[in-house]
């Protein structure tokens, strides 16, 4: 398949990238992603290695749509750990505030 990534074209096939990415170890996904064989990459990490260019040359757009066009799984930028609210409460702290303190029960 015929693309063109950093205005750059480039003539990539799924067993190419394949071959490309075996043997490379991921880094850890903080944006968007692609599944290529049973690992999942960053979409930059990718891009870099079949392009061989600085991941400054390209967006994460550009290659995850060639990544989908040749038939890989891409993700979408995981959702963030949603903050602990400081009224938030553990499972503990609720146990212990239903049954009281030592300080309130009568002795």
């Amino acid at each position: 398949m015929r693309c063109v990534i950093a205005r750059y074209p480039f003539e990539l096939t799924k067993h190419g990238v394949l071959a490309s990415m075996a043997g490379v170890t991921p880094e850890i996904v903080t944006g968007d992603s692609v599944t290529i064989g049973r690992r999942r990459y960053p979409v930059m990490q990718v891009g870099e290695v079949i392009t061989r260019q600085d991941r400054r040359d390209f967006t994460s757009g550009e290659v995850t749509r060639a990544m989908a066009r040749l038939g890989f799984t891409c993700h979408a930028r995981p959702e963030a750990a949603p903050l602990l609210d400081e009224r938030a409460r553990s499972p503990l702290q609720a146990a212990s505030e239903a049954l009281g303190s030592p300080d309130s029960r009568d002795t």
